[in-house]
C-alpha cells in the first residue's frame, strides 16, 4: 500500500549529489518537496530539474528544501548536472539521489509497472517539518509536471496550517478564502472582521496573513 496524507515520510540514507544523508535529518524542521524523475539525460527529467533549480529562491523564502531521486547511479547524476544548468539556466543547487538498487523508489511505492519498465514515475510528495506526508502527486513519464502548482499547494498548506480557512477552487496566493466550517460566523468576524455569508456553510473573507 502506497503512502497516505498524514503518514510519516519513511526516512532512508542515500548517497546525493550533495554528499550521503539522512533524509529526516537533511530536512530537519523544513518543509520538502522530494520528486522522482524516470531517468537521467531525458528531455522532460532535464526540464523538470533546471526549474527546481531557478525556483531555490521561490522555495527558501516557503522554508521548502527540493530533492529529487531516479535509480541512476551518482556518476550519471553528476554527469548530467552541467546540461540541467544549460537547459534550465541555473546550476543544479538540489541534491539528487542515487537510488540504483531502487530501495528509496520501493520505499515510497515510485515505481509503477504497469506505466512501463522498472524506472519511477513522476511522483512528488510535500512533506512537512514534523515529517509528515501533506501531498501527493503522480504524473506519467510522458506529462511534465506544473512546479507552480506544487508552490501553489505549499502557500495553500502553509495558510490553512496557520489560520482557520479553506482554499477554494482555482485559489491562487492574494484570493480570498473560506471560513473553515468549524468557525462559527460570528467568531470569523470577530477574528476577520470581513465575512460574507453565501450559504451557512460557505463564508468568505480576503485572506489572512499565514
Amino acid at each position: 500500500m502506497g503512502l497516505r496524507l498524514g503518514d510519516e515520510a519513511p526516512n532512508f540514507t542515500a548517497e546525493t549529489t550533495e554528499g550521503t544523508i539522512d533524509f529526516h535529518e537533511w530536512k530537519a524542521g523544513t518543509w520538502a518537496v522530494f520528486f522522482s524523475h524516470p531517468a537521467d539525460y531525458t528531455p522532460v527529467c532535464t526540464t523538470e530539474l533546471g526549474r527546481t533549480a531557478k525556483l531555490k529562491d521561490a522555495f527558501d523564502q516557503r522554508g521548502v528544501k527540493a530533492i529529487a531521486v531516479s535509480v541512476d547511479p551518482i556518476e550519471d547524476h553528476r554527469g548530467w548536472a552541467p546540461d540541467i544548468g544549460d537547459v534550465g539556466g541555473t546550476d543544479l543547487n538540489f541534491p539528487i539521489v542515487a537510488d540504483p538498487d531502487r530501495k528509496v523508489s520501493e520505499l515510497y511505492d515510485m515505481i509503477h509497472p504497469g506505466a512501463g519498465d522498472t524506472s519511477t514515475v513522476r511522483s512528488v510528495f510535500i512533506i512537512d517539518p514534523a515529517n509528515k506526508v501533506r501531498l501527493t502527486l503522480t504524473y506519467p513519464k510522458s506529462v511534465g509536471r506544473n512546479f507552480d502548482e506544487i508552490l501553489r499547494v505549499i502557500d495553500a498548506l502553509q495558510l490553512t496550517d496557520a489560520q482557520p480557512v479553506a482554499t477554494p477552487a482555482d485559489w491562487v496566493p492574494g484570493d480570498k478564502v473560506i471560513v473553515s466550517v468549524g468557525v462559527s460566523t460570528e467568531d470569523a468576524r470577530a477574528r476577520f472582521g470581513d465575512v460574507e455569508e453565501v450559504k451557512p456553510y460557505l463564508r468568505w473573507t480576503p485572506q489572512p496573513k499565514a
